[in-house]
């Protein structure tokens, strides 16, 4: 199983109390699912519970190397050793 770096912003790094960690999956999906298993208050930052299974928020954009996952192949974008995911929540400013 490969072993990514996931980068947390704005409100995400103050709910999981870290803006970096390593964790395992094959794919963007599992990846994330072991995300929310060890800091369960992100799920539904990140996740909308749908009938045909999990779907990132809306608003959340998830990035794999740089690239938007959107323009990959979704949650089933494969990834492999020292991949760095960044998931960033809506943010704003003025």
């Amino acid at each position: 199983m490969a072993e990514v770096k996931v980068r947390l912003f704005a409100n995400l790094k103050e709910v999981a109390g870290t803006s970096e960690l390593i964790l395992p999956g094959d794919t963007v999906l599992e990846v994330l699912e072991a995300l929310v298993r060890q800091f369960p208050d992100l799920k539904d930052m990140i996740f909308e519970t749908t009938a045909s299974g999990p779907r990132l928020c809306g608003y959340v954009n998830v990035f794999l190397n740089g690239d938007n996952i959107g323009h990959l192949d979704g949650l089933w974008t494969n990834t492999s050793n020292n991949d760095e995911l960044g998931v960033l929540p809506p943010v704003s400013g003025g």
